[in-house]
């Protein structure tokens, strides 16, 4: 199965674009055959490389990349644009196609920040039969959304396979999945054989995880900076109540034990963490400037004093 262009820079499904181009640098330095003649494997990996940085230095062409795989030059045009409810597989003469959307879950940040848009898309996405005879183990690339991974949850396929005809079979995700990982459906391949599920999770627009941790933005304003008080963060199951303590800065995280992701295979959670974002007000009166004035008078500091450039 051909490697993910993400997986060959080795950066991030969220990569920004600098990190993107770093990683690339390095990486047709070290693989240029100019400093590996001879060297097949690094021809290789210096024209697997050069491939991914063209898709993924694209805009356009890393959307698509993202939605549909490798076939994404081909995908957007085949697939269709109604509603499809589930995942959809399809075996026929010249492989498999997959169809489908992601499960619709009640963003956690609607109780905060009101309602994101759900994202409904389809994929639709070759596989390539294997060459061998009998029993034939297919592997595809299934894209869930973060929440589903995050709480766990089932999602209905529905297989219409020439050998048993069509059949629905319910695929369980465990809670806490992480990106990459493959689910196995014994039997649901070719003539008997298995069907591989490699999860790849869509980012969430605001919630991210670092391992089994969840990271949450959290807004908060200039008077609850300076004084601290009591505010409510979006957790996974509930609504949570944490201090913020007087002082604090922009990028300064706050730690609630035991509410991060489910460790999958054991009755343990990581931790999440409120992430502070100061606000500021968009506009002032004349009187709060000069109350800001005064503030500065009375209380200079230089934050960058002790920064090494």
């Amino acid at each position: 199965m051909a490697r993910d262009y993400y997986e060959i820079l080795g950066v991030s499904r969220n990569a920004t674009l600098d990190e993107i181009k770093s990683a690339y640098r390095k990486l047709a330095m070290k693989y240029h055959p100019d400093r590996n003649p001879g060297d097949k494997e690094a021809e290789r990996k210096f024209r697997e490389v050069q491939e991914a940085y063209e898709v993924l230095s694209d805009e356009k062409k890393r959307a698509q990349y993202d939605r549909y795989g490798r076939v994404f030059e081909t995908a957007g045009a085949e697939a269709g644009a109604g509603p499809s409810r589930g995942y959809e597989f399809r075996w026929g003469p010249g492989g498999a196609t997959i169809f489908g959307e992601g499960l619709d879950t009640e963003d956690l940040f609607e109780m905060l920040f009101g309602a994101m848009p759900g994202r409904r898309e389809r994929r639709r996405e070759r596989v390539r039969r294997p060459a061998w005879p009998g029993g034939q183990d297919v592997q595809q690339e299934l894209e869930i959304d973060f929440l589903t991974a995050a709480r766990g949850g089932a999602i209905e396929l529905r297989l219409e396979k020439p050998d048993t005809g069509p059949t629905t079979v319910r695929v369980n995700i465990p809670a806490g999945i992480s990106d990459g990982q493959t689910l196995r459906l014994r039997g649901q391949g070719i003539d008997g054989g298995d069907l591989y599920l490699k999860l790849r999770i869509r980012p969430h627009p605001l919630l991210r995880r670092e391992g089994h941790d969840l990271i949450v933005p959290v807004p908060i304003s200039l008077p609850e900076a300076v004084f601290g008080g009591k505010i409510d963060v979006p957790g996974l199951d509930e609504t949570l109540t944490v201090t913020v303590p007087p002082g604090v800065s922009s990028g300064q995280r706050l730690r609630i034990r035991g509410h991060g992701l489910p460790i999958p295979g054991t009755n343990q959670r990581g931790d999440l963490y409120a992430e502070l974002r100061i606000v500021l007000p968009k506009s002032l009166d004349e009187e709060s400037r000069k109350l800001l004035e005064e503030f500065a008078r009375r209380n200079p500091y230089n934050p960058r004093a002790e920064l090494r450039w």
